[in-house]
């Protein structure tokens, strides 16, 4: 599995300045971390390592090999759950995100439902909740499929936190083959479910992973939170099973991970080391 890095590295710097970052701490892989569908005033500026996915693709694609490093996912969080409305990030910015990966041969695109916000989304029912995603996800799916490239649901909200929440999606869309998982091992143990049986359940559908491992403090808040941002500690050093999950996947056939770890470098190395050392 190659393994990259959330170009998150350093705050407030550009996506070039985290690249330099990646690169000088060995790392050959990273995801396009952060899009927006428009210009940016802070990425613009150099303080947010954000692509505008109205961006040339190829320059970026430039970029990451200016450094040696090769994308491995457009990140393309979504709100899901939310009534559509060209004000939030949706349906066409996945479409958009799905062009811009297939331009430059980037296979996968990750978005999510993320927490009910509103008053309307709040006021869901479960039903209703995978309705909505699922059709938000329809002209996507078929796109994704049509341009060689899959969109991976990660676990960061109510539907997608939990197995059957992610399986009524798949059902609803008629599990098509442009539609995979995006394992975050933190986000799904956070809202409840157990990231190793999730592992398992969805071993052929996962195409990429979000690693990270959460200490005791996090125990308290287990199934009432939807997604955690990101681990300052090492994989293995949490509560976390992560050893499971690489014993899951580990034949898998599954080509990349990222770390979803803020740190020093040396959390970043262990991590590496630790995923390695379980077959990984």
């Amino acid at each position: 599995m190659n393994i990259g890095v959330f170009l998150l590295i350093e705050p407030f710097a550009s996506v070039e300045r985290q690249l330099q970052r990646a690169q000088a701490m060995g790392f050959a892989h990273a995801d396009i971390t952060d899009t927006n569908a428009g210009g940016s005033m802070l990425g613009s500026a150099g303080f947010s390592p954000t692509v505008s996915l109205d961006e040339n693709p190829f320059e970026v694609k430039r970029l990451f090999e200016k450094y040696g490093i090769t994308p491995l996912t457009v990140c393309a969080h979504a709100a899901l759950l939310e009534p559509s409305n060209p004000g939030l990030y949706g349906t066409a910015e996945i479409m958009k995100a799905i062009h811009f990966a297939a331009a430059i041969g980037i296979k996968d695109v990750v978005t999510t439902d993320t927490d009910p916000r509103s008053e309307w989304a709040q006021n869901l029912s479960y039903k209703e909740r995978v309705f909505v995603v699922a059709e938000k996800l329809y002209t996507p799916v078929k796109m994704a499929a049509d341009y060689g490239v899959r969109l991976l649901l990660e676990p960061h909200g109510p539907i997608t936190d939990s197995i059957q929440g992610l399986q009524d999606v798949f059902d609803r869309l008629g599990n098509p083959d442009s539609l995979g998982v995006n394992l975050d091992t933190g986000n799904s143990w956070l809202g409840g479910a157990d990231p190793v049986e999730m592992a398992r359940v969805f071993k052929d559908k996962i195409h990429h992973v979000h690693w990270k491992d959460l200490g005791p403090e996090w125990e308290e808040k287990r199934g009432t939170e939807y997604g955690c941002g990101f681990s300052t500690i090492a994989l293995g050093d949490g509560v976390i099973d992560i050893q499971g999950v690489c014993e899951v996947l580990k034949d898998a056939d599954i080509d990349s991970g990222t770390l979803e770890i803020i740190g020093s470098e040396d959390i970043l190395k262990k991590s590496v080391a630790f995923l390695k050392a379980n077959g990984l």
